[in-house]
């Protein structure tokens, strides 16, 4: 990518107009923040909605008013489509497609998609990658970059680099979206992965005419899952779709690890009694240990095991810092007490993960990307939900999984063993009991026992007097200086500057440079 300031002029000039027009510099609310994205792009568009799910970063407000970023977008000209297809396809174009329909059945930031017919007869939809789309993302992704720096450079703090992060797993989703092969392969992953659940289906692909820009798959003439009058005259059951929604996202999650990453309305439809997944761009993935260790979250959050819950939170957090350990328990604690009183059956996943993560945030605790990714798809999924099917519990049916996954997996012949090893092992230390405790009698007689202390939670006050003795020292040095500066010009001293002994010139002048970076240091501090 090439440097900003030769590469992009223009572009700083169109962001600049917009921010102008929006009057940023009067302040700026949620809903003038989530205009100013849109109005930005694609990449801005992103990075709001990702940004949607981090309330470590922005107020709660701004997360809730981010979730309404729109998907939909202007659609690209036919004519513009028809270019790129031939572009792709070249003298082949006329011999793929006998039809295509001029009206966009959907336009998003990054493509659209266009019903279709082959020259075969079979109908089939066909999405079509908007042209200079990665050149654009690419540029912004630049240009945000650079303005964290110089934001870094600025405030000196380290709240960048959770923004840097954000925009690295932001670009790495977004390249994948962008190239449709990687698509193509997740469509047909999911096809394996949800092979024997009949209710659960996503469309075909034609791998044949499928490239990095063009996607060709299945049509799918459905009833979108929040067109609840339809799918009522149709004669579905609406509770029975949420329940079977709710077990296919807790399937793809606690069984495959390959879970959609954006599962809002417009991407689920219902078509011959069975839910299909649409735009499979953007998926999840969880490790073994990751799905392990969050059935083993959920299981402690449902027991009201604080100390579980504080445990597992650390395996699957990524720290970025010291830990008050005693604080965590303490406000795990208080997370468990408040959702502890409540009605199983009116228990919001969605809630509840976001309140864990507010928590694990203000200890500078992250998520892995698949886990990031995992938070708003629940968040998303209960959305749907609770229009469709307000009446699903989404927390029982994950809990449900959970069981059934801990029973199947369960080896007991295994269990047994492991639990006859571990009572072997208590047995002999039982037995050593008494040996240890001789020898700690004969190290107090002769004077050797030695006891290490750890005060819990003593790091940040010994932070805070490091910095103080290091300001303290400054300012003695700086005294130091002065002084002996002030009795150098007293000599006759040979080599002037400015009138007075070089040398005390130098003194000054350092002395000026530490007084000002000790006051810039108390500035700041207040």
């Amino acid at each position: 990518m090439k440097d900003a300031k030769t590469a992009h002029p223009s572009r700083l000039s169109e962001i600049f107009g917009v921010l102008r027009r929006s009057d940023v510099v009067h302040g700026l609310d949620p809903r003038k923040l989530r205009t100013v994205l849109e109005e930005l792009g694609p990449t801005f568009i992103k990075l709001g909605q990702i940004l949607s799910m981090r309330a470590d970063l922005i107020p709660r407000k701004y997360c809730d008013e981010l979730k309404n970023l729109r998907t939909e977008v202007t659609p690209m000209p036919f004519d513009e489509v028809t270019r790129l297809l031939r572009e792709e396809y070249g003298e082949m174009y006329d011999e793929i497609f006998a039809e295509i329909d001029p009206v966009a059945l959907g336009s998003a930031s990054i493509a659209q998609v266009h019903k279709a017919m082959l020259c075969n007869g079979e109908i089939v939809a066909v999405k079509v990658q908007r042209s200079g789309i990665y050149e654009t993302m690419s540029r912004d992704i630049t240009l945000i970059r650079r303005a964290i720096s110089m934001l870094k450079v600025v405030t000196g703090e380290g709240a960048p680099d959770d923004l840097r992060t954000i925009i690295d797993e932001m670009w790495v989703a977004a390249q994948q979206e962008m190239d449709f092969i990687v698509e193509a392969d997740h469509i047909e992953r999911f096809t394996r992965e949800n092979k024997g659940i009949v209710y659960t289906a996503c469309p075909q692909v034609h791998r044949a005419l499928t490239t990095r820009h063009v996607l060709v798959m299945e049509y799918v003439d459905g009833i979108p899952v929040d067109d609840l009058s339809m799918l009522t005259q149709q004669g579905y059951d609406l509770a029975e779709i949420g329940e079977k929604l709710a077990e296919s996202y807790a399937q793809q999650v606690l069984e495959s690890g390959f879970f959609h990453a954006d599962p809002h309305p417009g991407n689920l439809v219902v078509r011959g009694g069975q839910i299909v997944w649409l735009d499979l761009g953007m998926m999840g993935e969880l490790s073994g240990r990751d799905r392990q260790l969050f059935g083993q979250l959920v299981s402690a959050f449902v027991a009201g095991d604080v100390c579980a819950l504080k445990d597992v939170s650390l395996s699957l957090g990524i720290r970025r810092g010291e830990i008050d350990h005693a604080a965590l328990y303490s406000d795990i604690d208080l997370f468990v007490s408040k959702y502890g009183s409540a009605e199983f059956a009116a228990l919001d996943l969605g809630e509840v993960l976001r309140d864990l993560t507010d928590v694990l945030n203000r200890y500078h605790i992250g998520l892995s990307p698949g886990l990031s990714m995992l938070a708003r798809g629940v968040l998303t999924i209960e959305g749907v939900l609770s229009r469709t099917s307000p009446s699903i519990n989404f927390i029982r049916i994950f809990s449900g999984h959970l069981a059934g996954e801990a029973f199947r997996r369960a080896d007991w012949g295994k269990e047994l063993r492991d639990a006859g090893v571990h009572a072997a092992h208590v047995l002999k230390k039982a037995v050593d009991i008494p040996s240890y405790l001789a020898d700690v009698l004969k190290m107090t007689v002769k004077g050797q026992t030695k006891v290490n202390l750890e005060l819990t939670g003593s790091e940040q006050p010994l932070r805070r007097i490091d910095r103080m003795v290091d300001k303290l020292i400054l300012a003695i040095i700086t005294t130091g200086l002065l002084v002996g500066s002030s009795l150098i010009c007293t000599t006759d001293m040979k080599g002037k500057l400015f009138g007075i002994p070089a040398l005390g010139a130098v003194g000054y002048l350092l002395a000026v440079v530490l007084g000002l970076r000790l006051l810039y240091d108390i500035y700041r501090k207040r």
